[in-house]
């Protein structure tokens, strides 16, 4: 039924906002919401039984008084065959603490491994910025 899968990864999506364990996994079964198979609806059946065996898992902020920007990315060049656009992630860490992470499909095909590479860099460089500036306005 395309109209739970949609409603099922809508939710799962909102999930991301604290659950970066699957960011990844939610931004691929996202990529057929338009028209989801039923293997597609096993994937995000497997993922909600992933989370309810993961209640468990959470994120923890400790104050190690230090504020060091840290940022660790990648970026997969060709990504699916079907389409050959690269997927990119990056996570942002403040004094060891997890702030920051995103997964996405990029919408234009990188001409090289290097170029996905310099975009991901790019995005992440943008997000660390804009924490800076947060941080000195607190």
């Amino acid at each position: 039924d395309p109209k739970r899968y949609h409603r099922l990864v809508g939710r799962l999506n909102y999930l991301t906002i604290t659950r970066p364990n699957i960011t990844f996994l939610i931004s691929v079964v996202s990529q057929f919401i338009n028209g989801p198979h039923d293997s597609h609806s096993t994937i995000v059946i497997r993922i909600l039984k992933y989370i309810k065996k993961a209640l468990d898992c959470e994120l923890l902020y400790k104050d190690k008084g230090d504020s060091k920007i840290d940022y660790y990315s990648n970026a997969y060049w060709v990504g699916s065959p079907s389409d050959i656009r690269s997927t990119f992630g990056y996570c942002v860490l403040i004094g060891g603490n997890l702030i920051s992470w995103r997964s996405k499909k990029k919408n234009t095909i990188a001409r090289s491994s290097a170029k996905a590479e310099y975009r991901v860099i790019a995005a992440a460089a943008s997000e660390i910025t804009w924490l800076q500036q947060l941080l000195k306005q607190l």
